[in-house]
């Protein structure tokens, strides 16, 4: 056999091996469009019929009372007074990036409420790469400047925050990208969001949306098999040698 023809072949298990172990994490509804009782309300901890609350398909929101003052708002309303919370636009670029479908809004100085979801399919001690979209916005009809915003993540016992985000009064923050690491140590982990500041300004909402999980790095099985493969190489490359000699 080639040397040629056992690297693809090394390389194609590798990548399948590759690609099993990355449909591992299973994360669900990561950008909010699944919903148990439509959009642009107010979430509840449990599924309700209320006619002003909703719950995130996978998701839990929770104060430890009820969903508390978090929201799924619809992005191609939310700078109206159709929106559940009206953001303020005005000359602040809030209205020519906001993504489209649903995003999640939290207060963080007003009972904000912790976004949970449980994963599962993990592998222990195996390194896992999130990342999510977020912003920060006033609602309108409310005045002050507002900093020291951001995202408290938290997976199984491990917490990471985000970049702070400050506004000017009016302000939006523009979205930003956030990449964080976690390492499993079970196989199942309970990842959350909870919106986090101190700034008097009223009221700042923080916005999340395009939420992902997937494997960082190969899982051990597949080192294995790659140090392996390239062991055998450095035999038949060996073998082709002494024999040429």
């Amino acid at each position: 056999m080639r040397i040629k023809s056992v690297l693809s072949s090394l390389f194609a298990v590798a990548a399948l091996s590759m690609g099993v172990a990355q449909a591992g994490p299973i994360l669900v509804n990561g950008n909010f469009e699944q919903t148990t009782n439509g959009t642009n309300k107010q979430l509840a901890s449990s599924p309700t019929t209320a006619a002003n609350r909703t719950t995130l398909v996978g998701w839990t929101s929770s104060n430890g009372n009820d969903g508390g003052y978090n929201f799924v708002l619809d992005s191609s309303i939310i700078t109206t007074n159709k929106s559940a919370i009206m953001l303020r636009s005005k000359n602040n670029g809030l209205a020519s990036v906001t993504p489209t479908g649903n995003v999640f809004a939290s207060d963080a100085l007003y009972y904000p409420g912790v976004l949970s979801q449980t994963i599962t399919g993990l592998t222990v001690g195996s390194s896992y790469l999130l990342s999510f979209d977020y912003a920060m916005g006033q609602q309108a009809g409310f005045n002050g400047a507002n900093t020291d915003n951001f995202w408290q993540v938290g997976f199984g016992a491990f917490t990471q925050n985000t970049d702070m985000l400050s506004i000017a009064n009016g302000g939006f923050s523009g979205w930003k990208t956030a990449t964080m690491a976690f390492t499993a140590s079970g196989i199942s982990e309970v990842l959350t969001f909870l919106a986090k500041g101190t700034a008097p300004g009223a009221p700042p909402f923080m916005l999340l949306d395009n939420v992902s999980l997937e494997s960082a790095v190969p899982e051990p099985a597949t080192w294995t098999l790659l140090l392996a493969g390239f062991g055998l190489l450095g035999f038949l490359a060996y073998r082709r040698r002494a024999g040429q000699a």
